[in-house]
């Protein structure tokens, strides 16, 4: 067992060294074992008379070091084996690693903490399931939580001592996984080293050992590649690695799936010191094995196993093996792979009894089935509690009614499967429609309906070749398979041996074909254990109408043209039906290419119901994901089978890269599963091995097709040669046994050359890929599948990731580099709503089938985070409020979520542009709708100024706002107006992209306000902050002199027509009295510490005085409603401002609490006070855009501040590392807790 470090004077008293290395050594106790001596003999007695609690185990491993004369005893044993164990396990993973130090005292150090988090780690393993310490995980997941700053959300799965590898040196520390983040933190020798991994960003997963690394764990992400090593049980930690990743994979491709698998996990009982969520997945990881292996359906779940031996009538012998119990299922897998596979469905159970026990026979059970087949189970370790858990079982499964369907045959034609017809009210036998003509199809009364039988036995050719050798030849398959039924069973508790699978090499009868894809397929499970469904799925599914099912229209005339089946209106309808059942059943793949192919071939052989249960097996168990949007599967198995290509046929894999081939052929290959490229007689026996073996078989059939052809390809020049040579070769792979008359195979017309064809028969096909790759194991497919699933998923997101970048670079200032940057950040704060979110619109909404652009959206949440950590412009506490603006300017559908595109646009206005592109961004998040009418109580008094105002000033809101109005007006117009006017609007929109400084509406004084407020928390922090503040001041106070004079001129009671002369003359008003009022505010800014706190002070202490100043001001600035006020003289002028400039902060009007105490607010007549109470607002008073560019154009610092470039790349990289906040005070206590 390993010890805490402790410290040995004397390493040579009383104990012998047997094996040394410059690190540790490895010593026996004097006495124990051969040899010793007196001083042996003397040790040997002290240790039997001493009290056992006193003993010293016999051997020890001690660490030193060269120069130093102190021993740490690291380890001890009771055996040699025990104590060698040990040994070896340190000169594996240590040795290596400890010769890189270069200071004593750090090999010292790291060795004692990596033997303290070995032995935390074995204590925390030991009890999983005992009461003790039951907050030992609970302690570990708060210390995750403070030290990575995660959420309460984020549930830990386990944790491990390992090392990571920074450079050439390790850190030893611990390696917390939790459902969406892989994370590590170590604090060794004053360094700290953290890392937070996304597990959506993890791009490949490998356990290897190299030269540099002991046997390690490799995460690779797109930036990096991070080496983990030195685990105690690296295999466990690595597997469960593999399935957080395959997790967050599903995430990426179906939101559906990954919410199902979020909502699993659920600890029922307070976490030990194994997580509750580790159990989950190791349970549900057993599940999924398990029902890969029996292909039962997708809800079943393992109860347990346990060893035992089944006996085998058909060679008298007891084969050793495990037996699976589930819900529904017995199933038994014996150690030998191809021995024997059994699966025994509880729904044909009649009876379960204990046969007495022998010495030959310990323990023996047998299971009773309705098909009276009987078996024996013997040496169960625990068989009382088996009985009674399938006791508990066989009580919950249904009883089965008579009438219902099970394998039936005679004499006369064993093949034939006895099925009770449907009655005439059922939708199955309801007349089809045709798609083309609208014509009901009638059926005579002899005819049989398609429900029935497949399409086969309806249109059988002539039976001359049921008379001659091929029909002889089918007699004899026939009769090999009933041999077979007669000595293994029939139907779904057949034993499965090697016999079996060579029977299918040899290919199916006809007459058997369908009822043994259902059976191998596990399809048969699902129909007899769901009777009605089809029929009430094709009865919901008929007359609606969807994208799906316009799809299926335009392929059903595709889909086997060159089959009589399909050259009529019967077996046509049949289609329709199964696909458009199936589209219904699963919206999430609803129908996709290929399945039409594979669905008129199961239709052939199977009836309705049949095929259609057929096609579920394939495409939600047999070929996952391989009938979506973006055929996920198909990539995913293609990727296995260029890894096999490259492991099987080296020479040919690099000629095949280059030539770029694989890619090519594979989909076709896959998805059809060999239907569209090879002529249907053989491409059917292809199928037939499919469902028995799955897609192993596939896979050793493509490595056949290539090495046949190796010569050949390894002298092509380009694709086409190569896409050549294998077409001609597919499309002469025969099957001279087919009783079925040749169908014209259409490829073959495409691709026929001068020289007549070699002809290969598929049966020696598939016996040479059994000879050259039959070692291909499933297991080991699922596992390179995990490993592709990885790269193809990342690689379809960076595909992603480029479509979506390329259809927003080209109106957006950004570089490709920095939009790339922008949406990874955007993603994954979309992705953070998705696992802790709680249920946000955001999540819920992503819809795959939409464009790449439109799946991921962010709510005003999530971009105000963005926002805040992104902004070039910083306004302190004010912040989210502007990020709120932004967010509804962007809106602009009103969903309240918005794109990537809509994201980058408005931060490339903060970012790119000059200056008036700049102020124009900040002028819009001042004006509706970006000003929301909750934040100033007479935005909606500005609101409906504007829309009273029939300018050209309009904004398209202030349209929406006006449709009252507008509308009617043009509807009283003749019909060309309203041509010319949708010509207009259209011209308009085209137009928008060219938005001129002129089309942005005034700002009312509110609004003037609330910009005021912005910009004074904008410039707080900034490195010359009291210069901005000097120029704000100044600009805020000629543009209040702007407003109040053009207030004077928009005052007279004019005619409309000259509302622009009044507007003309402002600009020349305003550059004479700029002087003014800067040599006013030039004597404000100097006084502004006072002025400061007295404001203060007075805002403090006399809210009535305030109110007072408000009204006086108010009255002041609104007086002469309908006549204009004199001229104030300069003086006048100056002394009015510098009241003005002061009275704001005198006031409160901009809310200072939210204000810096420094701040100078430079004035305007309305207040924040004032307008609670609706009295004093100048709703007269307004600015527009061009007066505030000119008054902001005359200050170089505020020139300067809007003008100054800033790098968004540092703000990403900073705000990638804000996102965790990590706690210091952890640090220590983390470490003592590994040392």
């Amino acid at each position: 067992m390993w010890l805490g470090p402790e410290e040995v004077l004397l390493a040579g008293a009383l104990w012998v060294t047997e094996r040394a290395n410059p690190f540790f050594l490895l010593q026996r106790r004097r006495g124990h074992g051969k040899g010793g001596g007196l001083t042996g003999l003397l040790v040997g007695t002290l240790d039997v008379v001493l009290d056992s609690s006193a003993r010293v185990a016999p051997y020890r491993i001690l660490h030193q070091t060269q120069d130093s004369q102190v021993y740490w005893a690291v380890a001890c044993g009771s055996s040699r084996k025990e104590i060698t164990k040990h040994w070896e396990w340190l000169e594996n993973n240590l040795l290596q690693t400890l010769s890189i130090f270069d200071n004593e005292e750090d090999i010292t150090t790291f060795v004692k903490g990596k033997i303290h988090g070995i032995i935390a780690e074995e204590n925390k393993n030991e009890q999983p399931q005992s009461e003790e310490d039951p907050g030992k995980f609970k302690e570990a997941e708060l210390k995750m939580r403070k030290q990575f700053g995660m959420p309460e959300v984020e549930k830990l799965v386990n944790y491990y001592s390992c090392s990571y590898w920074k450079g050439r040196v390790p850190r030893q520390g611990w390696l917390y996984l939790t459902v969406n983040h892989l994370c590590f933190y170590s604090f060794l020798l004053g360094k700290e080293v953290t890392l937070v991994i996304q597990w959506v960003d993890v791009t490949q997963l490998e356990k290897n050992a190299t030269l540099l690394f002991p046997e390690c764990i490799k995460v690779s992400t797109r930036d990096n590649e991070l080496y983990f090593s030195m685990f105690l049980n690296i295999n466990e930690t690595f597997k469960l690695m593999e399935q957080l990743a395959n997790i967050a994979m599903r995430q990426l491709l179906d939101n559906e799936s990954f919410l199902q698998d979020k909502s699993l996990p659920k600890p029922r009982k307070p976490l030990k010191n194994i997580s509750a969520l580790k159990r989950d997945l190791d349970a549900r990881a057993k599940n999924e094995c398990y029902r890969a292996t029996f292909r039962l359906p997708k809800d079943e779940c393992l109860d347990g196993h346990t060893d035992c031996t089944l006996w085998t009538p058909f060679n008298k012998m007891h084969i050793p093996g495990q037996m699976f119990v589930s819900n529904n299922y017995i199933c038994f897998a014996s150690k030998a792979e191809e021995a024997c596979h059994l699966i025994i469905p509880l729904r044909e159970v009649t009876i379960v009894e204990k046969a007495d026990s022998s010495s030959v026979l310990p323990s023996p059970l047998s299971i009773s089935t309705k098909s009276k087949m009987t078996f024996f189970f013997a040496n169960l370790k625990d068989r009382d509690f088996l009985v009674q858990r399938i006791s508990d079982f066989l009580q919950r499964t249904p009883s089965k009614k008579p009438c219902d369907r099970e394998w039936k045959w005679n004499s006369a034609d064993p093949g034939c499967e006895e099925v009770p017809e449907l009655p005439s009210s059922s939708p199955l036998a309801v007349s089809p429609t045709s798609a083309l003509g609208n014509r009901p199809v009638n059926f005579s009364a002899g005819e049989v309906p398609t429900a029935s039988q497949g399409l086969l036995k309806l249109f059988r050719r002539n039976s001359e070749e049921l008379s001659g050798p091929k029909g002889a030849k089918e007699k004899m398959k026939e009769e090999s398979w009933n041999i077979h039924f007669f000595e293994y069973g029939r139907g779904m508790c057949m034993y499965r041996t090697a016999k079996t699978r060579e029977l299918v090499q040899k290919g199916i009868p006809e007459s058997l074909r369908g009822e043994l894809w259902l059976l191998f397929s596990g399809a048969w499970n699902e129909m007899v254990t769901h009777p009605g469904y089809y029929a009430d799925l094709v009865e919901k599914s008929m007359g609606k109408y969807n994208l799906a099912t316009e799809e299926i229209e335009r392929d059903l005339h595709r889909s086997m043209p060159e089959h009589p089946a399909f050259q009529n209106e019967l077996g046509i309808a049949a289609l329709r039906r199964v696909l458009t059942a199936y589209a219904f059943r699963n919206p999430t793949i609803g129908y996709c290419q290929a399945m039409n192919i594979v669905t008129s071939v199961l239709l052939l052989y199977c009836n309705e119901e049949e095929a259609f249960w057929l096609l579920v097996a394939l495409c939600e168990r047999m070929l996952p994901d391989y009938y979506n949007t973006r055929v996920v599967g198909a990539l995913v198995d293609q990727g296995i089978f260029e890894e096999l290509t490259r492991e099987y046929l080296p020479q040919l894999s690099e000629k095949m890269q280059d030539l770029g081939v694989i890619s090519t052929i594979s989909l076709s290959w896959f998805l059809t599963l060999f239907l569209s490229v090879m002529p249907f007689e053989s491409a059917v026996v292809i199928v037939d091995c499919f469902f028995y073996e799955g897609i192993k078989f596939i896979l050793q059939v493509s490595l056949a097709i290539l090495d046949a052809n190796m010569e050949k390809l390894l002298q092509c020049c380009d694709e086409g040669e190569a896409m050549t040579i294998l077409g001609r070769y597919l499309d002469n792979v025969v099957n001279k046994q087919s009783i079925s008359p040749p169908i014209p195979h259409l490829h073959a017309l495409l691709t026929s050359g001068d020289d007549p064809p070699l002809e290969i028969d598929i049966f020696e096909l598939i016996k040479t890929s059994y000879e050259k790759f039959s070692n291909l194991k499933a297991d080991d497919i699922e596992q390179m599948r995990f490993k592709q699933r990885l790269k193809v998923i990342q690689s379809l997101e960076d595909t992603a990731k480029k479509s979506v970048v390329r259809a927003v670079s080209g109106d957006i200032g950004f570089s490709i580099e920095e939009l790339e940057e922008l949406y990874v950040v955007f993603k994954a704060k979309y992705l953070m709503s998705c696992y802790w979110g709680n249920n946000r619109a955001a999540a819920a909404r992503r819809d795959q089938s939409l464009p790449y652009l439109e799946q991921y959206r962010i709510d005003m949440e999530q971009f105000k985070e963005l926002f805040v950590s992104l902004t070039p412009w910083s306004c302190g506490a004010h912040t989210p409020v502007l990020a709120g603006r932004l967010f509804r300017l962007l809106d602009e559908n009103r969903d309240s979520l918005i794109n990537f595109k809509e994201f980058v646009t408005g931060m490339s206005g903060m970012y790119h542009g000059d200056l008036t592109e700049k102020l124009k961004v900040l002028y819009k998040l001042h004006l509706p709708p970006a000003l929301n009418p909750e934040e100033t109580e007479s935005a909606l008094e500005a609101t409906s100024y504007f829309t009273e105002d029939v300018t050209a000033e309009e904004t398209q809101e202030d349209k929406g706002r006006r449709n009252d109005n507008g509308p009617e007006k043009e509807e009283k117009g003749t019909s060309p107006q309203d041509y010319r006017y949708y010509l207009r609007m259209w011209a308009k929109e085209k137009e928008s992209k060219k938005e001129t400084i002129k089309d942005l509406p005034k700002m009312s004084q509110e609004q003037f306000i609330e910009l005021c407020k912005t910009l004074y928390n904008m410039f707080s922090e900034d490195p010359v902050e009291q210069e901005l503040y000097h120029a704000i001041a100044t600009v805020a106070s000629l543009l209040l002199r702007i407003g109040e004079v053009g207030k004077k001129f928009s005052n007279r009671p004019v005619r409309k027509s000259e509302d622009c002369k009044a507007n003309n003359t402002q600009d020349p008003v305003s550059e004479e009295e700029s002087p003014t009022s800067e040599q006013s505010q030039n004597s404000a800014v100097e006084q502004q510490p006072q002025a400061d706190h007295e404001d203060k002070t007075c805002r403090d202490a006399q809210p009535e005085k305030t109110h007072q100043e408000n009204q006086t001001l108010g009255d002041g600035s609104g007086e002469g409603q309908g006549s204009p006020l004199q001229l104030l003289s300069d003086d006048e002028t100056k002394d009015d401002m510098s009241m003005s400039s002061y009275s704001m902060v005198s006031t409160g009007s901009l809310q200072c609490e939210d204000i810096a105490d420094d701040t100078v607010l430079v004035g305007c007549e309305g207040s924040s006070s004032a307008a609670r109470y609706g009295s004093t607002i100048d709703t007269d008073w307004s600015i527009s855009f061009e007066q505030i560019l000119a008054s902001m154009l005359t200050e170089t610092a505020l020139v300067n501040y809007f003008e100054k470039k800033v790098n968004i790349l540092q703000k990403i990289k900073d705000q990638k590392k804000v996102e965790r906040q990590f706690s210091s005070s952890s640090d220590y206590e983390l470490s003592s807790v590994s040392g």
